[in-house]
C-alpha cells in the first residue's frame, strides 16, 4: 500500500472514530475505506478531498488536506491520540482540575505557523547589567499622544521591574515641553487558567461538557464560589467541584478582567498640551538580568605558560525577553556590599585599559544582542596566550596541632594579572576553570574556583584541587608549660611526595594570634616568613618519590 493510499485510509479512520455527529452519508463513505482489504485501503485522493469538503460544510469543521500533504505525523491514526493531541488542548488548573479553555480542529494548521510569537513592543533599547543581578533599562518608543489626559500603555517591560524606580522623560528636541505625568501603574497579573478563574470568583461562567461516546455537548451556567486550591461551582441548586476525571469539560468566560495582561505592561497617565507623536524614554532597574565572568584557562606545566580566554556570561530570568539591545556590563560591587574576597597573594596598582564610570569598569558589548527569558548568552572579553604561569602546593595547618593521618597538599595554580609579566587586564569576579593536556595531547579539566574584582597587576593564587601524591602530616611532638603564662609547642610537620618530579610545598602555620594570646617562634629547621601576627610560612623542597621533615619550637604567652 503507497503511503498516499495509507494516508487516505487513516483520514476515513478518523473521521469515522471522532466525529459520530457526521451526516450518514459520508459516514457511510469513510466506513467503506475504512473496511477494505489491507492491499486496497484508498481511494482517489479527489474522493477523501471531496469527502472533507463535504464533512467541513455540515459540521463545521476544517476539511481534510489533501492526500499529498496527509503524512503520518499530521493526520493521527488513533482515538487516543486524536483526542489528546488535536481534538483539544486541555489546560490543567493549578489543583489538576481540567479546563479546556481553546478547542483546536483535528486537522489544524502545522505547529510552526501557530507557534509565531506576537513582535516586541519594546523600542530603542539600552541595557546597562550589573553584577548583582540588577540591570537598567531604558527603552525609548514613539507614541501618538492626543491633547488632554490620557493613559498610554509599555507593555514587555520586565516582570521583575521595579515600580518605584520607574521614569518617564520626553527625548528629542523640544523635550519636556507639554507633557505631564500624573500617575503610573505597574500590571503584573499575567493571563492564565489559574488567574481567569480566580478572577471569576462570584461570577456567572459557561460550563461545556462533551460526551465522549456521543460527542454531544451540554452548556450550564454555574456560579464560580472559590478557587482556592479546587473550583467550587454553584449550578442551580447544586453545589459542585469541578474535576480531574478526563472528560472533556471547558470554561467559557465572557470577558478578559481589565487587570489581567497577556505580557507585563506599565501603564502611565499624563497629561499632554498638544498631540501628535513622541519619543518617550522608558527607564528601570530590574531584577533577573544579571554577568558574571567565566574564564578557561590551559596551563602548560612543562613551558610554564598559561592562555586564558574570558567569557561574558549574561543570565536572564526577568520574564521579557530585550530584543536588539545595546547591552553595557558594571564589573563592581554597586549596592554597598562588600564583594567576594578573590585569592590575591598580592592586589594589584595598576589601571586597566578600559572604560570607568566612579569605581567601577565597564565592559559594553561591541554589537547589539538580544537577551532572550530563560536565556544563557556568553560573550568573548579576554583572550591572552602564553602568559607566565607556575604551579605549586600549598598546606595550612589551622592550629597548633596535629592531625592523625597526613592530608593532601592543595594543587595551586600562580599568574600574574599584570600588563609587563601576565595577563594585562583587570578582571571581573567569576570562576577561573583550569585544564592541562594529556599525553595525547587533549585537554582535561583539573580543577576551579572563584575570584572577587581582581585589579592589573595582582598575583593570582587559585587553588584547584588536593593533591594526590603529595602529603603533609603535622605532629605536635610535646606541649609544655614555660611559666605562669607561657607555654612551648614543639611542632614537626613531615611532607611526602610520590610523584616522579621534585615539588615545592609551602606550608602555613596559622593561628598564632589570639585575643588573648599571641606566639613567636624560638627556633625552626627552615627558615620561615611571618606573614602576619596569626601566621607563618615555610617553603619546603620534596624531592621526587621523597620526603622531607621540617621542626618548629614556638612559644605562646596568654
Amino acid at each position: 500500500m503507497g503511503p498516499c493510499r495509507a494516508a487516505e485510509w487513516r483520514g476515513a479512520k478518523a473521521v469515522v472514530m471522532q466525529w459520530p455527529d457526521v451526516r450518514p452519508n459520508i459516514r457511510g463513505r469513510c466506513e467503506a475505506v475504512v473496511r477494505r482489504p489491507a492491499g486496497d485501503r484508498g481511494g482517489s485522493g479527489g474522493t477523501l478531498r471531496t469527502m472533507g469538503a463535504k464533512f467541513s460544510a455540515v459540521a463545521g469543521r476544517p476539511p481534510l488536506p489533501s492526500s499529498a500533504t496527509l503524512s503520518h505525523k499530521a493526520v493521527i491514526g488513533s482515538h487516543k491520540a486524536v483526542i489528546g493531541k488535536q481534538e483539544s488542548r486541555m489546560i490543567r488548573y493549578a489543583s489538576g482540575m481540567t479546563l479546556a479553555l481553546l478547542t483546536i480542529a483535528a486537522f489544524a494548521p502545522p505547529v510552526q505557523a501557530q507557534s509565531a510569537e506576537a513582535p516586541s513592543a519594546q523600542g530603542d533599547l539600552a541595557v546597562t547589567i550589573y553584577n548583582s543581578g540588577r540591570s537598567l533599562v531604558s527603552d525609548t518608543r514613539p507614541i501618538a499622544l492626543s491633547a488632554g489626559r490620557q493613559r498610554i500603555e509599555f507593555p514587555d517591560v520586565s516582570a521583575r521591574i521595579e515600580p518605584a524606580t520607574a521614569t518617564l522623560s520626553e527625548q528629542g528636541v523640544g523635550a519636556g515641553q507639554g507633557i505631564g505625568i500624573v500617575e503610573q501603574n505597574f500590571d503584573f497579573d499575567l493571563l492564565t487558567p489559574a488567574k481567569m478563574m480566580e478572577k471569576a470568583v462570584g461570577r456567572i461562567v459557561t460550563i461545556v461538557r462533551t460526551n465522549p461516546a456521543t460527542g454531544a455537548e451540554t452548556r450550564e451556567q454555574a456560579k464560580v464560589l472559590a478557587a482556592n486550591g479546587g473550583v467550587v461551582l454553584q449550578i442551580g441548586q447544586r453545589i459542585e467541584v469541578l474535576r480531574d476525571d478526563g472528560l472533556p469539560v471547558r470554561v467559557i468566560f465572557d470577558k478578559v478582567p481589565e487587570n489581567l495582561r497577556a505580557r507585563p505592561t506599565l501603564s502611565v497617565t499624563v497629561e499632554s498640551t498638544g498631540a501628535g507623536t513622541r519619543a518617550l524614554g522608558l527607564s528601570y532597574l530590574t531584577q533577573g538580568l544579571g554577568w558574571g565572568a567565566d574564564y578557561v584557562a590551559l596551563f602548560d606545566r612543562t613551558a610554564g605558560k598559561i592562555d586564558v580566554q574570558g567569557w561574558i556570561t549574561l543570565t536572564n530570568s526577568t520574564g521579557t525577553t530585550f530584543t536588539n539591545a545595546n547591552t553595557l556590563l558594571v564589573a563592581g560591587q554597586v549596592e554597598g556590599g562588600v564583594s567576594y574576597a578573590p585569592p590575591v597573594r598580592r592586589a594589584g596598582t595598576q589601571t586597566a585599559a578600559r572604560e570607568r564610570i566612579g569605581d567601577f569598569y565597564l565592559y559594553p558589548l561591541k554589537q547589539r544582542t538580544t537577551i532572550a527569558n530563560a536565556q544563557t548568552k556568553q560573550v568573548s572579553f579576554l583572550d591572552v596566550a602564553g602568559a607566565p604561569a607556575r604551579a605549586a602546593y600549598e598546606y595550612r595547618n589551622d592550629w597548633l596541632g596535629g592531625g592523625g593521618e597526613a592530608q593532601s597538599a592543595s594543587s595551586v595554580l600562580k599568574f600574574s594579572t599584570s600588563r609587563e609579566a601576565g595577563l594585562g587586564d583587570a578582571l571581573p569576579a567569576g570562576t577561573v576553570r583550569v585544564y592541562m593536556r594529556d599525553a595525547r595531547g587533549a585537554p582535561q579539566f583539573v580543577g576551579e574556583n572563584r575570584i572577587g574584582h581582581t585589579p592589573m597587576g595582582s598575583e593570582l593564587s587559585i587553588v584547584t584541587g588536593a593533591a594526590f601524591d603529595v602529603k603533609v602530616k603535622p605532629v605536635v611532638v610535646s606541649r609544655e608549660k614555660a611559666g605562669d603564662t607561657k607555654w612551648r609547642t614543639a611542632m614537626r610537620y613531615t611532607l611526602t611526595n610520590a610523584s616522579p618530579e621534585p615539588v615545592t610545598v609551602e606550608v602555613i602555620q596559622s593561628g598564632l594570634d589570639w585575643a588573648w594570646a599571641e606566639t613567636r617562634v624560638i627556633t625552626e629547621t627552615v627558615k620561615g616568613d611571618r606573614t602576619s601576627a596569626d601566621s607563618i610560612r615555610w617553603s619546603v623542597a620534596v624531592p621526587a618519590n621523597g620526603e622531607t621533615e621540617i621542626s618548629a619550637l614556638l612559644e605562646t604567652r596568654y
